[in-house]
């Protein structure tokens, strides 16, 4: 098998976890809630930035807590919608080009992001991918407890989740393609016989520059 690692947020999509979790907390029934829900996630923008620029995991870990208390049912319910209001027009117009192109190359479509599986599962289905790489929240009688099933999707996480499925599928790994747009996906693309940033942020821009890395920009075609 042949295989192609996608990250989503930033290299497919301008979509993040932060304008997802937004989308859920303006919809609580509570009109309290949502406001509560909204300002604590908004009011804490510099925190988030912070803390993101020193560990994604770290990230990872602090923001989903915001999801505690949220049923599951509910937000599985919402997240139907959530791709077509939210994501659907945040996908960059070159991003279905550049799947299909690995799509007809024989290329097995992986999509491995540090997002929540029940956000990103509508958009994961409807750009082709074969198989979904997702973080996954606890629930605790039917609510969200804010803590994620382990292993953590971020950073090295994303790298061993990627060597497990190789692992399972019996990827050759001379094959193996992985596309990220984040210095935090360094792991992930130096793992891939074929790394290529997308739309790559400043320091990833620099390391592929230095490493020969083909660069691609999916927004803005």
């Amino acid at each position: 098998m042949k295989a192609a690692f996608y990250d989503f947020d930033g290299t497919l999509a301008s979509s993040n976890v932060v304008t997802r979790y937004l989308y859920f907390a303006r919809r609580c029934p509570s009109p309290l809630e949502s406001f509560y829900r909204t300002a604590v996630a908004v009011g804490g923008v510099p925190f988030w930035l912070l803390i993101d620029a020193w560990s994604r995991a770290a990230f990872n870990r602090q923001f989903f807590g915001l999801y505690a208390g949220l049923s599951e049912s509910w937000l599985r319910v919402e997240a139907a919608g959530l791709f077509e209001q939210e994501t659907r027009g945040k996908i960059y117009a070159g991003s279905r080009e550049l799947l299909e192109r690995d799509r007809q190359a024989g290329y097995t479509l992986i999509l491995v992001t540090g997002g929540l599986d029940f956000a990103v599962e509508r958009a994961s289905t409807e750009l082709g991918f074969d198989h979904l790489l997702a973080n996954k929240m606890v629930f605790s009688d039917g609510v969200a407890t804010g803590h994620l099933h382990e292993p953590l999707l971020a950073e090295q996480g994303k790298t061993d989740a990627m060597r497990h499925f190789c692992y399972e599928h019996g990827v050759d790994p001379s094959s193996l393609k992985a596309y990220s747009d984040s210095y935090s996906d360094l792991a992930m693309l130096e793992m891939a016989a074929q790394p290529t940033a997308v739309n790559p942020d400043r320091k990833l821009s620099r390391i592929a520059a230095e490493r020969g890395w083909p660069t691609v920009v999916t927004k803005g075609k």
